[in-house]
């Protein structure tokens, strides 16, 4: 990949005797943006980390924006902007001496032009005096994503960023993302989130320390083989009883009103649903495998490395 951002290679990171990150590998292609997805402690956020040399890697290496992760950490700190999970911000200082602060730090030049400019560009200037811990939680997300990308950073690393966050925040938030990286900005992102991972052009599914899968996300689907039924109606709990047994079915979610039947042996699964499929009670139609069907199917068959 002659336009990779990150390229790395057997990183490996261990805290004591356990190993939260092992033998992970990676080249993240410019103005991209590449979710992380997996459970709480699977070393999403130490991967990522350590990609940007923001975390020194026991093992392994690699480059980050042209500059050498092990050797070079200095260089690419200063070429990164990281949003993280809970507000980091002066909650005591106002919107923007928040961001003139974040200004000195990165020493930027014209430093009130930059700031006026932040304020216009994420509509922050109505608030510029408001003190930033009276913010509601999407306009406190919007000033961590402005103070996080004033210096225009080259890399943006977002962990887990719109948690705790109406819709319609979450929404204005993907959008400015999705500009960032028009401009070519390259954006990694921690979650465990579904509707954060569908936002992503790349996903690198990771558990326990180890990397299950990484591909394109509208490829993941395909990747882990799976086929899925919907099945539609009332009473489903009996449906759901028998079909949790069945052969041929690996796993089966209930999703509001219809259940969805997943599993990678074709034939075997639609004999399972067969008693159902000519049901007047019940709707069955073969559906699109998603990447939350991808996602436990994966997780099923991970082993936790506590």
């Amino acid at each position: 990949m002659t336009d990779a951002v990150i390229d790395v290679h057997g990183l490996t990171k261990r805290f004591g005797d356990k190993t939260v990150v092992d033998g992970f590998s990676m080249q993240v292609p410019k103005g991209s943006i590449y979710g992380f997805l997996g459970p709480n402690g699977s070393g999403k956020t130490t991967t990522i980390r350590m990609m940007c040399g923001l975390l020194k890697a026991d093992a392994g290496g690699g480059t980050a924006l042209g500059y050498d992760i092990m050797r070079e950490a200095r260089e690419i700190k200063a070429r990164v902007g990281y949003m993280t999970q809970r507000f980091s911000l002066y909650e005591d200082l106002t919107v923007r001496e928040n961001l003139d602060f974040m200004a000195r730090l990165h020493a930027l030049p014209n430093r009130k032009a930059k700031v006026d400019a932040v304020l216009e560009e994420y509509d922050l200037a109505p608030r510029a005096k408001q003190l930033a811990g009276q913010l509601s939680g999407g306009w406190k997300q919007r000033l961590a994503l402005a103070a996080a990308s004033i210096h225009s950073p080259g890399l943006l690393l977002l962990d887990e960023p719109t948690a705790g966050v109406d819709p319609k925040a979450r929404r204005d938030f993907w959008d400015r993302i999705r500009r960032l990286a028009r401009e070519g900005v390259t954006v990694l992102v921690s979650t465990h989130y579904m509707d954060e991972a569908v936002q992503c052009d790349f996903i690198a599914f990771i558990a326990y320390g180890r990397k299950l899968i990484d591909a394109p996300a509208a490829d993941i689907p395909k990747e882990v083989g799976l086929t899925t039924w919907r099945i539609e109606g009332k009473g489903l709990t009996p449906v759901y009883d028998a079909l949790a047994a069945a052969p041929g079915v690996d796993q089966i979610a209930r999703f509001g009103s219809a259940l969805h039947v997943s599993g990678r042996d074709r034939p075997a699964l639609e004999r399972a649903i067969g008693p159902w499929r000519d049901d007047p009670d019940f709707d069955v139609s073969e559906a699109k495998t998603g990447l939350e069907e991808a996602f436990i199917w994966l997780m099923t068959g991970a082993k936790d490395n506590f």
